[in-house]
């Protein structure tokens, strides 16, 4: 590029610029992300052997360019050939001064799609805090006495009945697992957020995974050993990514593969509740290739109460929803047949955060 380099790789949104042929000339930081490959190997290559469309979006942009004018097409599907279709909106402008480049803008629908299921399901996980008291005062207390008067009672039947006793401790065991769950939404401690190398916490996860839950599963680690530090807590990003291990390990069944993988991404970011915005740049994705989400709870996975699975209890992922959010980041979910991938998206810890607790 020019002088205007930095102004170039600053875009948040992909961007290509175009010659004869439609051939890439340029792409910046978000364009290569995008498509998923280096502007090294973009350079010099035909756009439309690198992008998807669901349309017949080169003969616009031929038109655009023979009547060197600006073209706008939203919400179309565009991918590239190792990564699926998201709706997207396209700006096609010719560049001033210059007869035969093109300027092409993406501004995938996803982004703002993400940020809004972000705050969707902050406000689904603490619908769940004004229940949580109740359940754990009102409920608890009963189910241990019944525990304690079945084991009691066990202790004199016959091997037959006290199969039935041991149904009344067993049930009311995975209920007080229910609410302890709940429970965990009223914890209103603020996280004790310090420098932590993402890795650690993923290797940590697939250790504790490869030798329990996850035994039966391949993993497949995609790190970018550059990544820097994220400010999180560290216990509260273990739960967060055991837990989407777990339900990964669930969803892909015997054989599957579970992908870890972290890239930096500095396109992203969430406005604050003060109306500032936040960089989250530090992305960690765990992905299965299980049969995906239920197309119906696809768009609410982060509520309470909602479970694809059967006897699920739905309050997982909102628990998950809740951690991430209450670290300064947040969390979405691609899912199709083959293919499911969560992606958290955290804060950079600056260089000179101190490493204790913040």
């Amino acid at each position: 590029m020019t002088d205007d380099g930095a102004l170039w790789n600053s875009l948040p949104v992909p961007a290509l610029l175009l010659g004869e042929e439609d051939r890439i000339l340029e792409a910046n930081p978000a364009a290569e992300l995008f498509l998923n490959v280096s502007l090294r190997s973009l350079s010099g290559a035909v756009l439309w052997d690198k992008l998807r469309s669901e349309v017949p979006l080169e003969e616009a942009f031929a038109k655009a360019r023979a009547q060197r004018s600006a073209l706008f097409v939203n919400d179309i599907e565009l991918g590239t050939n190792d990564r699926p279709a998201t709706q997207c909106s396209v700006q096609i402008a010719p560049l001033a001064g210059h007869e035969t480049q093109m300027l092409l803008l993406i501004s995938p629908r996803e982004m703002a799609h993400r940020m809004t299921q972000k705050q969707a399901t902050g406000k689904a996980a603490k619908s769940a805090i004004g229940m949580a008291e109740m359940l754990a005062h009102e409920i608890k207390n009963p189910l241990a006495g019944i525990t304690g008067a079945a084991q009691l009672l066990s202790m004199g039947l016959s091997a037959e009945d006290r199969e039935l006793t041991d149904l009344i401790v067993e049930e009311s065991r995975r209920i007080v697992k229910l609410l302890e769950q709940v429970e965990q939404f009223g914890n209103l401690r603020p996280p004790a957020r310090r420098p932590v190398n993402v890795h650690d916490t993923l290797d940590r996860a697939r250790q504790s995974a490869m030798v329990g839950f996850g035994a039966h599963m391949s993993f497949v680690e995609d790190y970018d050993p550059s990544l820097p530090r994220a400010l999180v807590d560290p216990d509260q990003l273990l739960q967060v990514v055991l837990n989407l291990v777990k339900n990964a390990c669930e969803a892909g069944g015997p054989g599957g593969t579970i992908r870890l993988r972290s890239y930096y991404d500095p396109a992203l970011r969430v406005r604050q509740p003060d109306g500032g915005q936040a960089r989250l740049p530090l992305q960690i994705e765990v992905q299965d290739d299980g049969p995906g989400l239920p197309p119906e709870i696809a768009e609410e996975a982060f509520e309470p109460f909602v479970s694809g699975r059967e006897n699920g209890t739905g309050l997982g992922l909102a628990l998950v929803s809740k951690l991430v959010t209450e670290n300064g980041g947040w969390i979405s979910v691609e899912s199709a047949p083959g293919r499911s991938v969560f992606r958290i998206s955290l804060p950079r810890a600056p260089e000179d955060h101190p490493s204790g607790e913040h």
